[in-house]
């Protein structure tokens, strides 16, 4: 009697113990892994470490205690190319801006990257040979030069289109000029098609706003369209609720979108702002300047009520 009401008593102390260290109840049902870990943010948009997730408000009141200067920054956050005139070669927003918008497919990479890091929407490149691949063309026909599609990708996506068929039709080149030509384009899509690991055509590949690969698709069957329409919307979705929470925690750190009168946007930070001129930076380091009289109304409103808050005439 005196043994069973020991271990009675050991085994309600063990289960006691185990209450207070928040042991987790084993239900005997093995959750699965997300394909981003427990974030749900692929590794090329997660932070650094837990200041991206926003600085903690200090309880306190509502106003400084003493006005601050309009710098949105921290100073190790700048990267000046001459400490002298920090300023200096800083690009005008009005420039970056102006080849932000193309047509629907790129031809470079470079500028399509670009379009997708500042407008936060998925690269979809295209690889295609028009002029050999029947499938190619059948894509092209039942999916991508239909108008559901293109209001779709117009919203939704960046584009770039691949064509292993180079063409050079300036009619002001001489012979020798367009051979050059032809050879350097034909390089630059041997190159791309090395990078992205492109074996054959039609091959898609989906990249989130920071450049990670979230998609692949190859090949094409006619009547697939509406799958692969599928394929590319999933990824789509995938790769965008990954930048809302990335860019969320952005924003806790000073980061917003910024338009201009001509309402193209931008998703920068202000460094400096000094006699009606602004400086801002964006996500990947880019640096740009313009003048406080070419923002949308609504920023110039932005502006006046942070200058108030800084009592800054």
């Amino acid at each position: 009697m005196i043994r069973s009401l020991r271990f009675t008593l050991v085994l309600v102390i063990a289960l006691s113990s185990c209450a207070k260290l928040g042991l987790p109840a084993k239900t005997g049902k093995k959750e699965e892994p997300g394909p981003f870990g427990p974030s749900g943010i692929p590794p090329q948009l997660r932070g650094n470490g837990p200041a991206d997730s926003g600085t903690p408000v200090v309880a306190g009141g509502n106003a400084p205690a003493k006005p601050l200067p309009l710098n949105m920054v921290p100073d190790d956050d700048m990267v000046f190319t001459d400490p002298d005139n920090p300023n200096a070669n800083i690009p005008e927003l009005a420039s970056v801006l102006e080849g932000t918008k193309r047509g629907p497919w790129e031809a470079s990479e470079i500028i399509a990257k670009q379009r997708a890091a500042r407008e936060g929407k998925p690269l979809l490149i295209w690889f295609t040979d028009s002029a050999k691949s029947p499938m190619c063309k059948a894509i092209s026909q039942e999916l991508f030069s239909t108008n559901d599609f293109g209001k779709w990708a117009e919203e939704k996506l960046v584009r770039l289109r691949v064509d292993a068929n180079v063409e050079e039709n300036n009619p002001d080149l001489d012979l020798s000029t367009k051979e050059t030509r032809l050879i350097d384009m034909a390089n630059y899509v041997a190159a791309l098609k090395k990078r992205y690991k492109v074996l054959g055509y039609p091959s898609l590949i989906l990249l989130n706003p920071s450049g990670e690969v979230v998609g692949r698709y190859r090949g094409y069957k006619r009547g697939d369209a509406d799958y692969t329409w599928g394929l590319i919307k999933h990824g789509e979705a995938v790769s965008s609720a990954a930048y809302k929470s990335w860019r969320a925690g952005l924003e806790k750190k000073g980061y917003r979108e910024w338009s201009d009168r001509k309402e193209r946007k931008i998703f920068a930070k202000l460094v400096s702002y000094s006699k009606g001129t602004l400086v801002m930076i964006e996500p990947d380091g880019s640096r740009a300047q313009t003048k406080e009289t070419s923002l949308s109304d609504q920023d110039r409103e932005w502006i006046a009520e942070q200058k108030k808050l800084r009592n800054i005439q």
